[in-house]
Order: structure tokens, then C-alpha cells, then sequence
């Protein structure tokens, strides 16, 4: 594993931040670095969960089937994140599809290897039994933020949270950083793509966001987490 890998700053409160540096280092080390292309599928749901994917340096979109055999968007991962992890050590097939949403820089490791890599490093079975708290507290926590509040509110919570996750400065503000239509914010929050156009319209009308294609500009974070009856809190 080069230094560039070792080196690099992860997403706050992932399983490659909360690690030691040296548990880091050999973790890498274990693994293959592969570049995938935007729009690689790195997993497909009911596929065998034979490895587990380190986010070096990525951004990746989880979706899942729904009943009708359409795909709903359910979570997103950035650099630092780990996924397929919990295939690979439970020998079940993979729950749901991980595609990348930009060129990435992935580390993979074959699924007894991590698991050896578990059982031998005490801090590594923490760490990852910490980010497996924390996304479930961070479900918990996104049902409550959306759970009986107008569709506004909801998106501009989205919003302000992918902003903080993800966010990059631009010109005309902060671009939040994840290519997502209009259709996949809804899947996050729970509303139908309508509802959400009309959500987006009023908060564009307020002159606290601009759409883009496939993304968002966020013109005044600080209105818009106002609007959102949120406090900026740091991801994790």
C-alpha cells in the first residue's frame, strides 16, 4: 500500500478515522488499490459477499430493491467508509448494490482476511463496532429529523446534512457534494420526486439553494440550517 493511501484525511468518525495509525497501516497493506470509474457497481445485491471495500479515496451510492423492483437509494459513503463488510463476515448474500458516484480509489481485502485482521487487532473490532452504533443512531436520528415535518424542512435537512458531510466551496456557494436527482433526495427522506420539486422550488424561491443538474448548490448554509431548525453538528 503506497503513503498516499496512508496519509490521506477520511470522512470523521469512519472506520478508517477511528482507527490507530499503525492498525491503519497494516489494514491497508492487506489489500488490494484499485481505481473504478464513476458509475462502477463495486457490489450487486444477492451477489456472494467474498470482500470487503476500504473508501480510500471515493464517493459511493447505496441502493437497494423495493418490492415493486425499484431501486431506492438508501444510504451514502464517502472516503474512510467501509462496505460489504457485513457479507463477508456473516457468509450472506450482499443486502444492496454499491456503485461509485465519481472516480475511486478503493482498497480491497478478501473477506477471511479481514476477518483474521478482526480477530487479531483488538482496536479494528472496536472501530467497526462503533461506525455499526453510529449508523444505526444515525438511522434512528434521520427518522425523528423527518418523522411529521413539512417537506421543506424535510430537504433542507438533507440538504444541510450532505453539505456537511460532503459539501465543496464553489463560486455561487457549497456544492453539496453528491451527484443525486430530485428522485433520490425523496428516497432519503421519504417523499414522493413531486413533492420534492416543490419543496426544492420554495427553498429556491428563498434564495437558499440552486438547483443543478444531478446536484445541489447551497447559497447560504447558515439561512438554510436556520430554515431546517438544525444546529450545524460535526458527521459521525
Amino acid at each position: 500500500m503506497t503513503q498516499s493511501a496512508e496519509r490521506r484525511t477520511w470522512l470523521h468518525g469512519s472506520f478508517l478515522d477511528l482507527l490507530p495509525v499503525r492498525a491503519r497501516e497494516e489494514l491497508l497493506r492487506l489489500g488490494s488499490l484499485l481505481t473504478y470509474p464513476s458509475r462502477h457497481m463495486l457490489i450487486r445485491e444477492g451477489d456472494p459477499g467474498h470482500a470487503v471495500y476500504l473508501l480510500v479515496d471515493a464517493l459511493v451510492k447505496v441502493t437497494a430493491s423495493t418490492e415493486n423492483g425499484s431501486r431506492t437509494l438508501l444510504s451514502i459513503r464517502a472516503s474512510g467508509d467501509i462496505v460489504g463488510e457485513m457479507a463477508a463476515l456473516t457468509d450472506h448474500p450482499r443486502m444492496a448494490t454499491v456503485t461509485t458516484c465519481r472516480r475511486s480509489l478503493v482498497c480491497v481485502l478478501k473477506g477471511p482476511v479481514f476477518t483474521a485482521y478482526l480477530a487479531r487487532i483488538p482496536e479494528s473490532a472496536a472501530a467497526l463496532s462503533q461506525v455499526t452504533i453510529d449508523r444505526l443512531r444515525f438511522a434512528d436520528r434521520r427518522r425523528l429529523d423527518f418523522a411529521g415535518y413539512e417537506a421543506d424542512i424535510c430537504l433542507a435537512r438533507i440538504l444541510v446534512d450532505l453539505a456537511v458531510r460532503h459539501g465543496r466551496p464553489r463560486r455561487e456557494g457549497i456544492d453539496i457534494g453528491v451527484p443525486v436527482t430530485q428522485s433520490e433526495l425523496g428516497e432519503l427522506i421519504g417523499i414522493k420526486e413531486r413533492t420534492v420539486q416543490k419543496a426544492m422550488h420554495d427553498l429556491s424561491a428563498r434564495g437558499l439553494v440552486l438547483q443543478r443538474h444531478r446536484g445541489v448548490i447551497i447559497r447560504n448554509l447558515d439561512g438554510l440550517t436556520d430554515f431546517a431548525d438544525l444546529r450545524l453538528q460535526s458527521p459521525g
